[in-house]
């Protein structure tokens, strides 16, 4: 082959026309913003699944504290038809963990107690009450709104879910003893 004959055949495999120069470039930066906002979609979806999953996490903990007070209570049925339960502030005693025992309305508080601690040990901001109230939807945890009407105990408890400060979620539950 002579040299005339090489310099065609490598000016033939050469692009044909200039202005086709850079279009890769260019599919090669937009494919890369379309994986940037898929990318952002899915950092996106996983931060509002985490939020989701702590949200259940606080309402699971409120059900289960709610049902430990209450079984509390049916435990000790001379408390609860004492009014022992009922608008109590709770105050440890040690007897009631002991062989010496203690009274029914002493165990009354005594539970209150260590059920308000473990509000506020599992739930951001907890708070909780047991009152008699026949409108047991109502109240906030600053003014817990128990009217001492009717024949059903409520369970209010109130915690902060998006920890702005304010105990603004509330979890109620009524029982008869």
């Amino acid at each position: 082959m002579n040299p005339s004959g090489l310099q065609r055949l490598v000016t033939n495999t050469l692009p044909a026309s200039p202005q086709q120069l850079g279009v890769t470039l260019i599919e090669v930066l937009i494919s890369l913003l379309i994986m940037a906002i898929g990318l952002l979609g899915m950092a996106g979806l996983q931060t509002e699944s985490l939020r989701n999953t702590q949200i259940a996490y606080f309402r699971t903990q409120a059900a289960v504290l709610g049902n430990d007070v209450v079984e509390r209570a049916r435990a000790n049925l001379q408390g609860v038809e004492a009014g022992s339960y009922n608008n109590n502030d709770g105050l440890a005693n040690s007897d009631c963990n002991s062989l010496t025992g203690c009274t029914s309305a002493q165990l009354a508080g005594n539970d209150i107690a260590e059920w308000k601690a473990a509000l506020a040990d599992n739930l951001p901001a907890g708070a909780g009450t047991v009152c008699v109230d026949a409108t047991p939807e109502d109240g906030t945890a600053a003014a817990m709104a128990c009217d001492g009407a009717g024949i059903v105990s409520a369970v209010k408890i109130w915690w902060d879910e998006d920890r702005d400060g304010t105990a603004e979620k509330r979890f109620t539950m009524s029982f008869q003893p």
